[in-house]
């Protein structure tokens, strides 16, 4: 059973900082040739959004609304993903959620997906 367990959410004030984390598991499931990415559910439509991805090379790529702002990275050996916010403002507040996949048929599929943690930005 993979699991990936989000860490790092937290209420702080326009402005702020804030470095999430998460770490995969189980059935010696790897990172290492995955693609992970971090997706976000803003109230009060709930529609999950996008918002950073890296690649197994390290290749990342982001969100228009959060670049320049936010820096996903990953470690391998410890089998986990960041997700550095800076400069953070209200409309960031959501859940955050994790997820690891592959590219297939010219797509990527997010095989895995964490519980998510809870950003708040305060004004």
């Amino acid at each position: 059973q993979v699991q990936l367990v989000e860490s790092g959410g937290a209420l702080v004030q326009t402005g702020g900082s804030l470095k999430l984390s998460c770490l995969a598991s189980g059935s010696a499931f790897s990172i290492n040739a995955r693609a992970m990415a971090w997706f976000r559910r803003q109230a009060p439509d709930n529609q999950r959004e996008w918002v950073a991805i890296i690649l197994s090379s390290g290749i990342t790529n982001y969100a228009d609304s959060v670049k320049g702002r936010f820096t996903i990275s990953r470690d391998n050996a410890k089998n986990t993903v960041y997700l550095q916010m800076n400069s953070l403002k209200p409309e960031d507040t959501a859940v955050y959620y994790c997820t690891a996949g592959r590219y297939l048929n010219g797509r990527y599929s997010w095989d895995y997906w964490g519980q998510g943690t809870q950003v708040t930005v305060s004004s």
